[in-house]
């Protein structure tokens, strides 16, 4: 049975960096799914790249057409923004898969593919302190920071990532990025403990 392991964890966690370094190492034998999006683009993304950009009517047509595996949504402080996993044939050839999700999305992935795929969580920890400094710093370099959004985000990571809601999802794989070798060597050896 062909895997998907999920990244897992809250914003500034270091999950994007973890993300590159593994698909870099497991390069034709472990690859990823570009997420869907209706938020605008950032400075330096591309279409296609780290999302498939699109609009509230994108999202309907592709939800009336029965084919989003999971979806989330956040009021923002610039309006609605979602961000989901669509069925567009990505996950049909064959090889395990490498994508970042919310506890929410993992469930609703591991649900959706229950008994044809297995569904790995990886939770990444870090330290707030650690998160918030990352999270200023990458928002400075932006053409147009939004801080009201990122306090927004962090103050909700709470909630969205509480205890509570990982005991419920069933994740029991936790790393602590205090060091991005050291954390990307520990999600490494999971995937490898799965055949890679």
């Amino acid at each position: 049975m062909n895997r998907i392991f999920v990244l897992i964890g809250k914003s500034a966690s270091g999950k994007d960096c973890i993300f590159q370094e593994i698909i870099k190492k497991h390069r034709g034998s472990l690859r990823t799914i570009i997420p869907y999006s209706t938020r605008p683009m950032r400075d330096g993304e591309k279409d296609g790249q780290e999302y498939h950009f699109t609009d509230e009517k994108g999202f309907n047509r592709l939800r009336e057409a029965g084919k989003i595996i999971e979806d989330r949504h956040y009021d923002t402080v610039m309006g609605l923004w979602r961000y989901f996993t669509v069925d567009d044939g990505s996950f049909d050839d064959g090889t395990d898969v490498l994508l970042i999700g919310t506890i929410e999305a993992y469930v609703s992935i591991r649900d959706y593919f229950s008994g044809r795929r297995e569904v790995v969580p990886i939770y990444i920890e870090c330290d707030d302190g650690d998160r918030l400094i990352r999270a200023v710093n990458r928002e400075k370099t932006r053409a147009v920071p939004q801080y009201r959004e990122l306090c927004r985000r962090f103050l909700t990571d709470d909630e969205d990532f509480s205890e509570e809601k990982i005991e419920k999802a069933g994740i029991s794989c936790r790393i602590f990025n205090r060091d991005l070798d050291r954390c990307v060597r520990e999600v490494d050896e999971v995937i490898g403990a799965y055949g890679h």
